[in-house]
Order: structure tokens, then C-alpha cells, then sequence
């Protein structure tokens, strides 16, 4: 997840319900500091109850335009296969071009901008799949997979008595993430490792056992987090 927020690029966590998805997302953005919002997605959310939406006020004349939760800088989707396509579409404008178009005004979102979202496996009841064009905007999908014997009796031995997030502070700002974000882009890529990053990418395209390949942002993601 660290990987995916220095490369600018955005996470998809999938498992099934109660393997810490949400935990996991919560201490990272607890730990970052900045603005952090959480979005419940249900099968009523509307593509305005994630980006913006504007109301008219009588006093003034003219519709006054309230932001809603994707103006943050970690923005935890949570359970973002539980919505309509329609829906989960709204946030397509953002983790590409970091910014947000309604009504025909555009506003820049702030940086970093940085979109955790979990979803449950597609086979349990009430799930929507989620859009390619949508999967396309994760530059990780990570499957979290069940804790071993010693790994869960640590996570009970932490959570008998209290919550950890309770205690957890901020160890750094949004600007100083901002900034290694910056430094990374300075870091160099050889020829060679560019090379192999773009013979990886066409094998996806023509496999027979692959559906649709990488497209040219996977390979410049890729290039990113390496």
C-alpha cells in the first residue's frame, strides 16, 4: 500500500468481510494525517453522494455547490462493489486526473490524493462486478488471505482489551508525502528494467489465456512502483 501511495497510484483490497480490509485502511490514512474520508457504498448511493452535488439557495439566487467526500486526501471506498456501475463509475475522473467535473466546473483535487476501496469476492449475495475501465484505475489489486495461528493470536492479544486505532498518531503530513512523491519521479529507470517492464506488459496482450491485456498505464504504473 506505501508502493502504490509513493507511485500516485490507488488500491483495491479484496477478501472476504472481517480480514481487517478496512483496519489495514484506517492506520494507513490515520498515519499519514490530512483529510480522511470514508464512504459506505450501498446499492442507493448516487454518483453525487461520492463527488458533489449543488443545491439552489434562495437567498443568494444561484445553486450553491457542496463537496462531498472524494475532496480528501485518502479516500476509503469501502465496499465498493456493493453499488451500481453507475456509481462506482464517479470516481473514474478522479483516480485518473485527480480532479472532479460537475455542472461543468472542474475542481482540482488535493495532493495526495489517494483511493483505498475494498470490495468482497463477486460470488457472495448483493455484489456488483466492478467496470474494466474502473479495475483499470488500481494500480494494485491485494488479496489479504487468513492470518496463520501465530498471526491471530497476536490480533487478539492487541484487541482484548481496546482498539489500536484509538492510540494510533499521525507520523508524517501530506505535504512531506507529496514531496517523496515528487522525489520518486527523479529516481532512474534503466533501459534495460523499461524493457522488461514492456515485454511483461505485451505478454498480457497475447496470451490466450488473458482476456484483455495491460494497457499503456499499466505499464507506466508499473514502471512507478518499481
Amino acid at each position: 500500500m506505501t508502493i502504490a501511495l509513493l507511485a500516485e497510484g490507488h488500491v483495491l483490497l479484496e477478501d472476504i468481510p472481517g480480514l481487517g480490509k478496512t483496519v489495514m485502511a484506517k492506520a494507513l490514512a490515520i498515519s499519514m494525517g490530512g483529510v480522511f474520508r470514508r464512504i459506505q457504498f450501498t446499492p442507493d448511493l448516487l454518483p453525487s453522494d461520492v463527488t458533489c452535488f449543488s443545491v439552489y439557495d434562495q437567498k443568494s439566487g444561484d445553486f450553491v455547490s457542496h463537496p462531498r467526500p472524494v475532496m480528501a486526501n485518502v479516500l476509503l471506498a469501502d465496499e465498493i462493489n456493493r453499488t451500481i456501475p453507475r456509481t462506482q463509475s464517479s470516481l473514474l475522473e478522479s483516480m485518473s486526473e485527480f480532479q472532479v467535473t460537475v455542472d461543468g466546473t472542474t475542481r482540482i483535487l488535493s495532493k495526495p490524493f489517494f483511493v483505498i476501496a475494498t470490495q468482497n469476492p463477486i460470488e457472495m449475495d448483493g455484489t456488483f462486478p466492478l467496470p474494466e475501465a474502473q479495475l483499470d484505475r488500481f494500480l494494485l489489486r491485494i488479496d489479504l488471505g487468513y492470518p496463520v495461528r501465530e498471526e491471530e493470536l497476536v490480533i487478539l492479544d492487541r484487541f482484548m482489551k481496546n482498539d489500536p486505532l484509538e492510540d494510533l498518531v499521525a507520523v508524517t503530513t501530506p505535504e512531506r508525502i507529496h514531496e517523496l512523491q515528487l522525489l520518486r519521479r527523479d529516481i532512474m529507470v534503466s533501459q534495460p528494467v523499461r524493457e522488461y517492464i514492456a515485454d511483461l506488459v505485451g505478454a498480457t496482450r497475447s496470451h490466450s489465456k488473458v482476456r484483455y491485456g495491460a494497457s499503456p498505464r499499466g505499464s507506466l504504473g508499473l514502471m512507478k512502483a518499481a
